[in-house]
């Protein structure tokens, strides 16, 4: 049985959606997953993998669902939205992969969406969301969120929290070798006298290999040479050249 996405006979009225934890409903994901590949094309398997990291301990998918196109059928999967921990901002998430079913939107469901993901981070005692936008900063600039600074979204999940692996992945500062002390002469050995002798020590094994440092979402990249931020331009690009609005709001 699969999800219903697209196309809708009737719009679902907003007071019928709900927003879940995508990991709670894992016969939704293909839906999910469908969703997101369509304003984000991506291989089917990879989406899947992403969907599946969802997780209380965060990064976390939730789904804005529908009620069910006929009787025994799932919920329609109308939204998607993803909350991930912030460096170094304990009581904040980082908002990524906004999206609303194409036939949907302009009718409230993207305020809906954006409103119910709010809702259940404050319920979680988080007290600010971000989020970034190429082109959409003034939706969100009407749902309350205002112009900020870049911050880095955590990915990286393990029971080990982020600030102690970030520490063992830096190098480790080895202390300078010591001297070898002179050895005492031995039959059959070199005598400590000759210029060519050298005292026989075993190679010193190498260091463990660092722990992985957490994987960040959404990277602060450096400002280019332009006006401050504003509604209109940015000084932020991504990789690819794109202006980046980087928005914040106390919920």
């Amino acid at each position: 049985m699969m999800a219903s996405l697209a196309p809708l006979a009737t719009s679902p009225g907003l007071e019928e959606l709900t927003l879940e934890p995508a990991h709670l409903r894992p016969e939704l994901l293909d839906a999910c997953a469908d969703l997101i590949n369509q304003e984000w094309p991506r291989s089917r398997a990879s989406r899947l993998h992403s969907l599946g990291q969802s997780s209380d301990a965060f990064p976390l998918c939730l789904a804005l669902l529908g009620p069910p196109p006929a009787p025994g059928a799932l919920p329609m999967v109308l939204g998607h939205s993803r909350l991930s921990r912030v460096v170094a901002h304990d009581h904040s998430l980082l908002v990524e992969t906004v999206v609303v079913a194409r036939a949907l939107r302009g009718q409230g469901f993207g305020r809906r969406l954006m409103e119910a993901t709010e809702a259940f981070a404050k319920a979680r005692g988080f007290r600010r969301l971000h989020l970034t936008t190429h082109d959409k900063q003034h939706f969100y600039a009407h749902l309350g969120y205002e112009l900020g600074e870049p911050v880095q979204g955590i990915t990286f999940r393990s029971s080990l929290s982020a600030a102690i692996l970030q520490a063992f992945a830096q190098p480790a500062n080895l202390p300078e070798p010591k001297a070898p002390s002179p050895c005492r002469e031995t039959v059959g050995a070199p005598s400590t006298s000759d210029s060519h002798a050298r005292p026989h020590l075993p190679p010193a094994p190498p260091p463990p290999p660092p722990l992985p440092a957490p994987l960040l979402s959404s990277p602060a990249l450096s400002p280019i040479d332009s006006p401050e931020q504003s509604l209109v331009e940015t000084p932020y690009r991504d990789i690819r050249g794109r202006p980046i609005f980087w928005m914040t709001k106390e919920i």
